[in-house]
């Protein structure tokens, strides 16, 4: 006989998803999409947030709101908190110390995992939402600075525009063609790049363009998620022998 006690309202939500607060559409594949996720995960939106606020300003205000929406998220059940926005990893450390359970704050924290994984004349390629924002301040607060990677940014794409400039559409089209031709650029440039991380939680829809385009393993927040979840709730094993 199974007893179950309760002491909340909602259940099986392990996952807990912190959102900027935007108008672009979460198509299956972005973080945004719950539909991405094999597993129940549930959303906040952080309405102090914008693209421009954590992104651009990198306002360190945004701490409190965010500590605040972390930890209610976790007393509902949660035993994960991700971010919706890879530039959080500013914060990260913030985040980690205010709450009792893992903290992904940006899909960056893979690149010292996956530049573990590769040949010491191997390097780690990040694609970003912005490269002229992302700095040392991202890399510190993910303990990254001292990995040897190069970073491209999308923002002059039609698809980089659409996290600032407040699109409320997206031509997934066109943003699969320039994220791939990114990425061929990047490692035509690097040739000496093992792997590739995607910064930005709206990329992982193009994981598998670019994964096919360039050849590369490509890690993005989504294969995270997935990585932790399974950690937190295991799956088991069924087979036979």
């Amino acid at each position: 006989m199974k007893i179950y006690y309760g002491n909340k309202t909602n259940y099986g939500q392990k996952i807990g998803i912190l959102m900027l607060d935007t108008h672009f559409p979460r198509v299956p594949g972005d973080i945004g999409n719950a539909t991405t996720f094999p597993f129940p995960v549930v959303y906040k939106v952080v309405k102090e947030a914008s693209p421009e606020a954590v992104v651009l300003k990198q306002d360190p205000a945004l701490i409190e709101p965010f500590v605040k929406a972390a930890r209610e998220l976790e007393e509902q059940g949660c035993k994960c908190i991700v971010t919706s926005c890879g530039f959080m990893a500013i914060f990260h450390k913030e985040l980690c110390k205010a709450i009792n359970v893992p903290v992904i704050s940006s899909s960056l924290l893979q690149v010292k995992l996956v530049s573990s994984m590769l040949s010491p004349n191997k390097k780690v390629g990040i694609l970003t939402a912005k490269a002229s924002s992302l700095g040392e301040k991202h890399f510190v607060g993910v303990g990254i600075e001292d990995v040897d990677f190069v970073v491209y940014g999308v923002e002059d794409t039609e698809f980089g525009k659409t996290f600032f400039e407040g699109y409320d559409f997206m031509n997934t089209t066109l943003a699969e063609e320039e994220m791939v031709k990114k990425a061929k650029k990047m490692v035509a440039e690097h040739p000496d790049i093992g792997a590739i991380v995607l910064e930005c939680t709206n990329m992982p829809p193009f994981t598998k363009a670019v994964q096919e385009a360039v050849g590369l393993p490509v890690f993005d927040v989504i294969n995270m998620v997935k990585y932790v979840h399974d950690a937190i709730v295991s799956p088991g094993y069924k087979g036979y022998m």
